[in-house]
Parts: C-alpha cells; sequence; structure tokens
C-alpha cells in the first residue's frame, strides 16, 4: 500500500513544514491579488492604464506588520543579550 508507505509518524513534521510553506504562498497571493494597486483583476480597471495613486501604494507597503516592528529592537533577545553585554 503506498499510503502506509508514506503516511508514517516521522513524515508529520514535514507535512506540517510543507503545508506551512503553502499557507503563507496563499497568504501572500491573496494580499496581492486583493490589495496591491498595480494589480488589477476586473477588466473595467485594466482599461485605466497607470494610475498616480500614492496614497493607495503608501497603505499597501506600509501595513499593520511593518508598523508594528518599525521602532522595536533588531535582536531577538534583547534582555538576554543585555545580560551578559552590559557591564553592570
Amino acid at each position: 500500500m503506498a499510503s502506509s508507505r508514506w503516511v508514517k509518524p516521522e513524515v508529520y513534521p514535514l507535512f506540517a513544514s510543507v503545508g506551512l510553506a503553502v499557507g503563507i504562498c496563499w497568504m501572500q497571493l491573496f494580499r496581492n491579488i486583493t490589495g496591491n494597486p498595480e494589480v488589477r483583476v476586473m477588466k473595467e480597471k485594466r482599461t485605466a492604464g497607470v494610475l498616480d495613486n500614492f496614497e493607495e501604494g503608501e497603505r499597501y507597503a506600509e501595513h499593520g506588520l511593518r508598523k508594528y516592528v518599525r521602532n522595536r529592537s533588531t535582536q531577538i533577545m534583547p534582555k538576554f543579550n543585555g545580560f551578559f553585554t552590559d557591564p553592570n
């Protein structure tokens, strides 16, 4: 049986990681199709040509995650690093 050969407990982490990667790809694809000002799916909007809509482009580029991490430290564990590097 092919299913007993491929579906083993050792393969579950591989399925999970591939599933997560595919989910991230679909999320980014959906975000680009629905929110990107340069992508026009409907035919009526495609005939408009090049639009100089800088506000919409700014909203797309400055999404919530980017605003959240803008003023954060670039270290992964700043308190842990500070404990070992500060002379105090």
